[in-house]
C-alpha cells in the first residue's frame, strides 16, 4: 500500500479512536457519535494533515508537493484552535441564551481545539509518518 495514504488513514483513524477512548473513560459510557465528533483530544485534523507533510517530506524531500501541504498543515491547524475554536465558544454561549428563553430546540454545534489538543494531534500524526516509513 502507498505509505502515504497509509501514514495519512492511520493517524486520522488513530487520533479519533483515541479521543473515542477518552470519551468512554470520561463518560463511563460508548456513545459511537463520538467516533465521528469534531473537537477534543487529541485533534485528527491536526494527526491527518502533519502526518500528510511529514510522509511527504519523508518520501520526497524538500519538494513543491512538500511545500503545499506544509501550507495546508498550517491553515488547518491555525483554524483548528482559532476559528473553529471561537466558533465553539459563541456556540455554547447561544446554547446558554437558549435555554435561559426557554425555546424548544437546542443548537448544535462543534467545538474547536485547545493548542494542547492541537499539538497532541500533530504529535501523533508526526510519530505516526515516522512509523510508517519505518515499515
Amino acid at each position: 500500500m502507498n505509505k502515504i495514504i497509509l501514514s495519512i488513514f492511520l493517524a486520522g483513524f488513530g487520533a479519533q479512536l483515541l479521543k473515542l477512548i477518552i470519551f468512554i473513560v470520561q463518560r463511563k459510557t460508548l456513545r459511537w457519535h463520538d467516533l465521528v465528533v469534531t473537537g477534543g483530544m487529541p485533534s485528527s485534523h491536526s494527526a491527518f494533515v502533519v502526518s500528510l507533510a511529514t510522509i511527504i517530506f519523508i518520501e520526497e524531500g524538500a519538494s513543491t508537493t512538500f511545500a503545499v501541504s506544509l501550507v495546508l498543515a498550517f491553515i488547518v491547524l491555525r483554524d483548528a484552535f482559532g476559528v473553529r475554536r471561537t466558533v465553539g465558544d459563541e456556540g455554547l454561549i447561544l446554547n446558554k441564551i437558549v435555554k435561559k428563553i426557554k425555546l424548544k430546540t437546542e443548537t448544535h454545534f462543534s467545538m474547536g481545539h485547545t493548542p494542547k489538543q492541537v499539538l497532541v494531534g500533530a504529535l501523533i500524526g508526526l510519530l505516526v509518518a515516522v512509523g510508517v516509513y519505518l515499515l
